[in-house]
């Protein structure tokens, strides 16, 4: 019985974190994690949390439970990141995160003794390259995804012979950033308890802004200034690591400093090159082949393998000289920095790269895509008429252009109808 109802509890947190774009694949093995970053009560509580931000006193009213233990219960889900709290004019906000990227990377942000961080990484490991299906359908479901890739600045000309915008660049997020804060490498902290970490720096993944903010006050990650930030990307720049961040142009909230063997990102590029998992950079690189040795550097750095050495003539197999994949290059430039011969230079991609505004916009794309826009409209999903409501929108979005008209006309309610047109869906 004791089984039975925890399960039920982990079960409707599940369905809780599917409403959001990001979610997750239902599995035991899911069920495992979950029941280490959450206690039982915990899971309960927090599958009645709605989508968007929320005060204490709406959970409290969601909860059934006195204020004062609605804002204990809270205090103590965002000292475990579980949560992130923000205070505006004198009122605090909460809001449940996605797991990735949100709790699943934040519980392994800083070593801690409250949880089994070597258990969770090897079933964080079983659960994402494994089973597959979670990390498949995160970076590959839609087309517009979490993530995307900074041009790796070092590799850009000088004089300004490629134009770069500045959300393209790190630099200038670490630059204008209200907050700063950088913590330990999620990807390779996992692979330290597998034994199968590379020797790239571990505290180097960083946070901006609304995220940094809680994650640094309640010590997942540690505040920086710019002058550090910009050290610390440095220092990824010379060991040639790539900069995945959140895939918006105002107000990104994380910058991972990844490598090819490690990191979540760059694997999914690899596994899953064709569907296009991570948002690539406006830039590719060009080869010279006339003044290429074939000295192999290029393939060596990038960490997707969308360069490689081919025969450069038939008549000389020995000499061999590089070429590239475009389908599955994210466009970093690594290659063009780590080529000693000057053959490679980056040059802009025939068609611009569309990056989403902030988050609100990125999640409400994403949502579209997905079908799950009616979980963002009809948020409080504890609320009998918002399920309801929730449920008969969601087939709708989810049918072709002419039979969301028809279904419109059939429900005969104009607020559907007008939701509809507003964000045309299917169009």
């Amino acid at each position: 019985m004791a089984h039975h109802v925890a399960r039920s509890g982990y079960a409707a947190l599940t369905d809780r974190l599917n409403r959001f774009p990001q979610g997750v694949t239902d599995s035991e093995l899911l069920i495992k994690i979950l029941r280490i970053i959450f206690h039982e009560n915990e899971a309960d509580l927090v599958s009645l949390l709605p989508i968007r931000p929320f005060t204490a006193v709406k959970a409290a009213a969601i909860w059934k439970l006195p204020l004062a233990e609605t804002q204990n219960i809270l205090n103590a889900l965002a000292d475990k990141a579980v949560l992130l709290d923000t205070e505006n004019n004198g009122e605090t906000t909460y809001v449940l995160p996605p797991p990735m990227a949100g709790f699943f990377e934040f519980a392994l942000m800083r070593t801690r003794g409250d949880i089994d961080q070597k258990a969770l990484s090897e079933l964080f490991h079983e659960y994402m390259n494994v089973e597959e299906d979670f990390i498949k359908n995160l970076f590959t479901l839609g087309e517009t995804q979490f993530g995307r890739v900074f041009v790796h600045e070092p590799a850009l000309p000088a004089g300004g012979a490629l134009y770069v915008l500045d959300y393209e660049k790190a630099s200038e997020v670490i630059r204008t950033a209200t907050h700063r804060g950088v913590g330990m490498c999620y990807c390779r902290h996992k692979m330290r308890h597998l034994g199968k970490a590379c020797n790239a720096p571990m505290d180097i993944c960083m946070t901006f802004n609304s995220v940094a903010d809680p994650l640094v006050r309640h010590g997942f990650a540690r505040a920086v200034g710019v002058s550090e930030g910009l050290d610390l990307l440095q220092q990824a720049y010379e060991h040639n690591l790539v900069q995945f961040g959140e895939n918006v142009r105002n107000g990104v909230n994380f910058i991972c400093n990844c490598c090819g063997c490690c990191c979540e990102a760059m694997q999914a590029a690899r596994r899953f090159g064709m569907l296009h998992p991570v948002h690539t950079t406006n830039f590719l690189p060009e080869i010279n082949e006339k003044g290429c040795t074939g000295c192999g550097r290029c393939a060596r750095v990038c960490p997707v393998n969308a360069i490689g050495l081919v025969p450069a003539d038939a008549r000389r197999p020995d000499r061999q000289i590089a070429a590239l994949n475009q389908d599955s290059c994210l466009g970093c430039g690594l290659c063009a920095r780590a080529c000693s011969g000057g053959s490679i230079r980056l040059i802009p991609r025939k068609e611009r790269v569309i990056t989403p505004l902030n988050s609100v916009h990125r999640v409400v794309i994403m949502a579209i895509e997905r079908g799950k826009l009616q979980n963002l409209i009809f948020d409080n999903q504890a609320l009998f008429s918002h399920r309801a409501m929730a449920a008969i929108l969601g087939v709708i979005l989810k049918l072709p252009p002419l039979k969301q008209i028809m279904a419109s006309r059939q429900m005969k309610s104009r607020y559907l109808e007008a939701l509809i047109g507003r964000f045309k869906i299917g169009a």
